[in-house]
């Protein structure tokens, strides 16, 4: 008995290596295109963090600091300063939050000692921090960020005036 063999074909063996090779490039691609989202998402959601952090923290030092007009906004040497007064074990003092050669900085002081920003402490890197009064306790603030994203806050004081 003879068995009846069966031609092989070119196609035979091109076939399943082009599918093969069709099926790496997409899944190569789907890879990169993935790869390239979660890297746009992370830097969005990092960016928008270090703005709400910046607000944040100036928003839990008012709340800390908020008594009977302990909050105000105040210019020393050209630049803007929110200033938290508040009696610490009999002495008063004040803590100063501003933005001062691309960082956030507070520096706590003793009322009438002379004043020198650049001896603030450093909390975190901005690109700007605006503040201004817009009504009777009513602060706005916007922090931009070294890449240009801004973010703003509206905050009152919550103490009886």
């Amino acid at each position: 008995m003879k068995f009846q063999t069966r031609q092989r074909h070119v196609i035979d063996l091109i076939f399943p290596i082009a599918l093969f090779f069709v099926f790496a490039a997409s899944s190569l691609a789907v890879l990169l295109l993935a790869a390239n989202l979660y890297g746009s998402t992370t830097g969005q959601i990092q960016a928008n963090d270090q703005n709400r952090t910046c607000l944040s923290y100036i928003a839990e030092k008012i709340r800390q600091n908020d008594s009977d007009r302990a909050v105000s906004i105040q210019s020393i040497d050209d630049t803007e300063c929110l200033a938290l007064r508040g009696n610490y074990n009999g002495v008063a003092c004040t803590t100063y939050i501003y933005e001062l050669d691309g960082s956030l900085k507070e520096l706590f002081i003793n009322d009438g000692v002379d004043i020198s920003l650049k001896n603030g402490k450093t909390i975190m890197e901005i690109e700007r921090l605006r503040m201004d009064e817009t009504g009777d306790g009513i602060f706005h603030f916007a922090s931009t960020d070294k890449k240009g994203n801004e973010d703003s806050l509206i905050i009152s004081e919550r103490s009886e005036l």
